[in-house]
Order: C-alpha cells, then sequence, then structure tokens
C-alpha cells in the first residue's frame, strides 16, 4: 500500500493518502482546505486517481478539503453517519468497509471527543487512523459538541486499545512534532488513558483542562457540516445528488440499489442490463427500461458513455452487475449502482402493479 503523512502547520492537522499501487486508486483522510492544492499535487504526481475524501468527524479546528477537492476529482465525499454533516455520497456506521482498489480500511465508531467521530482500520490492523479521539499522549477535548468523557474512554480502550499492540496510531493532530504512536505505547504512557488511570481520573482530568475555543471554530463547524463548502466556493464538478448520496454501498465497496428503489427510479437513471441475450429472454425476462449490453461487451459501450450519467447495472443475482459496477468506478464514472439479488431477486419481489419487463 501506498502511504503518505502530509501536514498542515497553521492547524497542527495531519491528513493521511493511501492508496492502491497497482489500480491508482486512493483515498485521503481529514484533507485541510488550505491545502488542496498541495494534496492535488502529490495526487497527479504520483498518478493516482482520488476516489474519496474520509472525515474521522466534523472538525472544529480547520475546514475539510473535501469540497474542493470534489470540484478537481469528483470523488465520494465520506462521513461518518453520526457526524451530522449533510449531503455527503455516503455515511459510514460500525464495520463498514471503504474500498481503493484491492484495499479498505474499516470504520470503527469511535464518539466522546464529539458525537459522531470515526476511526479507521486498515485490513490487516497495522495501521489506525484516530483522528481526534486518542492523540499522542493525549485526547481529544470533551467539552463541546456532545463530547462526552466517559464515552470517550470507552471508545478508546474497547475500539483502538483492542487492536494489536503493534498497530501504528496515526492521530488527527499533534502539537509537538511527533508523527506515530502504537497501541502499546498508549496503553503504557499515555497520561490521561493509559498505565493505571480509571474512567474516573479521566472524568477529572478533562474536567479541569480549562482549554480555550478552537480560533477557527466559528468558521470550521458550519462550513464542515457543509462538506467544506463556504459561501463563494459554487458548485462542484460532481455535486452529490439528493438520489445517490443515500445510497449504501456493500463490504467490498458497491453501491447497492433494491428492486424496489429501481421501480422508483427507474425513469431517472440509466438501466443496464449486463447479462446474454438468452438470459435477457429467458424466464426472468428484463425491464422494459433496461438496455441489453452483455458484460463482455460492457467496456467497449462504456466508452462512448458520459462518465457522470446515473447508471444502475442489472443481472442474474448481482454477481456480474457488481463486478460491472467496480470496473465501471475504476474506469471514471461517478454514479454507478448494482441493483441487489439481480432478476431473480426483482421477480420475487413483485407485488401487483409493479412494472416489469418483457418475458420472451
Amino acid at each position: 500500500m501506498l502511504f503518505r503523512q502530509l501536514f498542515d502547520s497553521d492547524t497542527s492537522t495531519y491528513t493521511y493518502l493511501l492508496a492502491d499501487p497497482e489500480t491508482r486508486e486512493a483515498i485521503l483522510i481529514d484533507p485541510v482546505k488550505e491545502q488542496a492544492d498541495r494534496d492535488a499535487q502529490v495526487l497527479d504526481e504520483l498518478g493516482l486517481r482520488l476516489v474519496a475524501t474520509i472525515e474521522t468527524h466534523v472538525h472544529a479546528d480547520h475546514v475539510t478539503g473535501a469540497w474542493a477537492l470534489k470540484q478537481r476529482y469528483g470523488q465520494d465525499i465520506v462521513y461518518p453517519a453520526t457526524s451530522g454533516a449533510t449531503g455527503a455520497d455516503r455515511y459510514v456506521n460500525e464495520g463498514d468497509a471503504i474500498a481503493f482498489g484491492k484495499h479498505a480500511v474499516m470504520v470503527r465508531l469511535t464518539p466522546g471527543h464529539t458525537a459522531g467521530c470515526a476511526t479507521y482500520v486498515t485490513e490487516d490492523l497495522s495501521r489506525a487512523f484516530t483522528g481526534d479521539a486518542l492523540l499522542i499522549r493525549g485526547s481529544g477535548r470533551t467539552d463541546f459538541q456532545q463530547g462526552d468523557s466517559r464515552q470517550l474512554w470507552a471508545s478508546v480502550h474497547d475500539q483502538i486499545f483492542s487492536l494489536p499492540d503493534e498497530t501504528q496510531l496515526y492521530p488527527g493532530h499533534d502539537y509537538k512534532g511527533r508523527t506515530v504512536s502504537t497501541v502499546a505505547e498508549e496503553k503504557a504512557h499515555n497520561p490521561r488513558l493509559g498505565g493505571t488511570r480509571t474512567v474516573s481520573d479521566f472524568v477529572q482530568i478533562m474536567e479541569n483542562l480549562n482549554l480555550s475555543y478552537p480560533r477557527h471554530i466559528d468558521r470550521a463547524l458550519p462550513a464542515n457540516l457543509a462538506l467544506g463548502r463556504e459561501d463563494g466556493d459554487g458548485e462542484a464538478a460532481a455535486a452529490p445528488t439528493d438520489l445517490w448520496a443515500s445510497i449504501p454501498r456493500s463490504p467490498a465497496g458497491v453501491r447497492h440499489v433494491t428492486p424496489d428503489w429501481v421501480r422508483k427510479y427507474k425513469n431517472e437513471v440509466r438501466i443496464i442490463d449486463v447479462r446474454e441475450l438468452s438470459e435477457w429472454n429467458d424466464h426472468l425476462g428484463h425491464l422494459d427500461e433496461a438496455e441489453l449490453v452483455p458484460l463482455g461487451t460492457l467496456a467497449d459501450a462504456a466508452g462512448k458513455w458520459n462518465l457522470d450519467e446515473h447508471l444502475v447495472l442489472i443481472c442474474r443475482s448481482s454477481g456480474r452487475s457488481d463486478r460491472a459496477a467496480l470496473a465501471l468506478e475504476k474506469a471514471g464514472f461517478k454514479y454507478v449502482a448494482s441493483m441487489v439479488g439481480g432478476m431473480l431477486a426483482f421477480r420475487n419481489s413483485e407485488t401487483t402493479g409493479a412494472t416489469a419487463g418483457s418475458c420472451g
């Protein structure tokens, strides 16, 4: 895996770049708006395609670069489902996977600093990106944004300290020049959360920090609740649509829509059936709105399509349509989904009055 740790000196914020060296797909964790040009330069110089920007939480100390980068790359903007941000392309919950090429980071919800924090862990458990939940020899504050000291203690001990001792921990900030720690180090030496500290000790420590509010909070909070978009930023090149924003992804990273979703929105999307002609005319039939593009011909056909089209792929049971959806996203299509369960599920879910296609 290709990995870079990037730093914003004004807010002491770390941004993390992870990429698949084969597919060149990349993600950015916690980008900073003022560093969007730097991030774009790194991506372009390394020949990477940004597929997602991922937030650990709604930040109070800087404005995310998610919206600025979306104007360049059209990537998905990803937030924890508990964050309170509106309009993201994808909201993630406990146990979800965010894929980039053959790799992924797994979601562990770690509320306490705010009510909507998440930690992202690589599949091999070698790295964890903790945001502000756990800092090197410290932790995020708990006195605003529905923070809760007891909840943060539980999050760190249950979700982060439960990782292998050798797991490397990468925080959202550091103010003393430190770049990385490990689970073993923080369990032993973190003065707030490690060693012989108890939850009562931690609550007392947090109640007596007497910190001033972040200097950028009045700007950062409203902007980050809007994905990093501020007045004057304009529309992004591939702004999320209401139709697409709520579509969940499978653990493999495929956007999945149900047969009922397809019935509801069949006139607002382009439906592509990737089965063979014999299947198109078999007992399962096909949807009147669908176009037959067998999987073996899809790459050539898609080369003539608009990358901003909203595509729903269908096959017999969704195995082929899932593969096709991932392939189209890798080719640059921004809005692609697979109908989960395929035509088998569609026929099984039919009710009186449901719109179906012709039977051969």
